[in-house]
């Protein structure tokens, strides 16, 4: 695969159009992550060139669909490639017969109920909304997220600034969620559907074009090739 130097948020959307996926940091062998494609001393600066920052742009820009879809980190997929990966790592059955089979927390239904009927909740407004802002209910809350991103039933659409009642600026932004459904259509990504195991196959040829050997070994583990 080649060495990919970004400097600029236009650049990094031409490598993700290139590639496909992209994680955020390192993730698979021999395989390019946005922090090291990108500058170091350009992270956290919080100018146009902060990659950090970018993060929210993909999602809202319908770039990249955004999520904790993989391993429980976080990665970037195109528009082309996402059809695929959902197929793959989503759900045939609603939510309503994974829960019913065990296959779904009631903690990622009940979340995900909310973020449906509110698309683009702010993860402040979703505690709050579900009744888990106590800090014992942290940990359920969280993995109820990583539960709804891995399972391809949430994206994340973008971040909010917290901001105090004169609506200054005032503290850390937070994400927030659309249901992948919602975000697919606003970006008009391709909802039909295909059968595993031939999106398996389409996806492995895709990265067999580009990648190593070791880095084929990370997909097939991820995507079971």
């Amino acid at each position: 695969m080649k060495d990919f130097k970004v400097d600029t948020y236009d650049e990094a959307i031409d490598v993700i159009k290139e590639i496909g996926f992209l994680p955020l940091a390192k993730l698979i062998p021999n395989y390019p992550s946005l922090d090291s494609i990108t500058p170091k001393e350009h992270w956290y600066t919080g100018s146009e060139f902060d990659p950090w920052m970018w993060r929210a742009k993909f999602p809202g820009d319908g770039a990249a669909a955004y999520g904790k879809f993989v391993k429980k980190k976080s990665v970037l997929i195109s528009i082309e490639l996402l059809p695929l990966v959902r197929d793959i790592l989503g759900s045939s059955l609603s939510i309503k017969d994974r829960f019913r089979d065990g296959l779904m927390s009631r903690e990622a239904v009940e979340l995900y109920t909310l973020i449906s009927e509110n698309e683009g909740i702010d993860t402040r407004v979703l505690k709050v909304e579900a009744g888990m802002k106590d800090k014992e209910k942290k940990k359920p809350f969280d993995h109820a997220l990583l539960e709804l991103q891995g399972s391809m039933d949430i994206v994340v659409s973008g971040t909010k600034a917290k901001t105090n009642e004169a609506g200054e600026k005032n503290g850390w932004s937070s994400t927030s969620f659309e249901t992948m459904n919602f975000w697919a259509k606003n970006h008009r990504v391709d909802e039909s559907s295909i059968e595993k195991e031939d999106a398996k196959m389409m996806l492995r040829d895709h990265f067999a074009a580009i990648c190593s050997p070791e880095a084929m070994k990370a997909f097939n583990k991820i995507f079971g090739f």
